[in-house]
């Protein structure tokens, strides 16, 4: 956990940061409480709390949670079976997490689960096609070592089943730069959005 703060202080991590910030800024404006799932030490979340969201962060590592700042409110707790009433919440976020889920497919269901009708979804998904992702995976010392689930087109169909999705590609990083792409073999995320359908829970 040390090496991986440490890591996000750097002015590369911190531009990492603030790209997928505005793109989440973007895509929830109009919502007001916001649950992101595996949010760690709650960097972005952070952002979004400073533009007026009602941030609950939850994660299965108390650690983690630690060093989430006392603005965020923190709940340990498994994404598989979440202990929130039904739909409590505007939108649901995973920003880079779901895949390092196991019961990926159940913590897609709770998510649609806790949301307000027609409420939204978003998902960062790290796309195995790029170069970061190769070259993190690599690395046994990154935590892209961990990850579980590559197979996007599985997860889509998952969230296909319960939300109204799109699609994009998202975000090339090549240290020490990060670019604006829409190109499968550039991008280092793959985004799933939509809203909960109205009969699916």
């Amino acid at each position: 956990m040390e090496r991986y703060l440490q890591a996000c202080k750097t002015d590369f991590w911190k531009e990492v940061f603030k790209a997928e910030l505005e793109y989440i800024l973007r895509e929830l404006e109009g919502a007001k409480d916001v649950l992101s799932i595996g949010c760690g030490p709650a960097i972005i979340e952070t952002g979004l709390s400073e533009h007026g969201f009602n941030i609950t962060g939850l994660d299965i590592s108390e650690e983690a949670l630690e060093q989430a700042p006392d603005s965020i409110r923190t709940i340990v707790g498994s994404a598989e079976d979440m202990d929130f009433a039904d739909s409590c919440f505007d939108a649901v976020i995973y920003v880079v997490s779901l895949q390092f889920i196991e019961k990926y497919k159940e913590a897609v269901r709770e998510a649609g689960r806790v949301l307000r009708p027609k409420g939204r979804i978003l998902v960062m998904l790290l796309n195995p096609a790029s170069e970061f992702f190769k070259e993190k995976a690599a690395d046994p010392a990154s935590y892209v070592s961990n990850i579980r689930h590559t197979d996007l087109k599985a997860i889509e169909k998952t969230m296909a089943e319960h939300f109204s999705i799109q699609t994009e590609y998202f975000l090339g990083i090549k240290r020490p730069e990060i670019f604006q792409t829409r190109e499968p073999a550039l991008a280092a995320l793959y985004v799933v959005k939509g809203k909960k359908k109205a009969r699916s829970f």
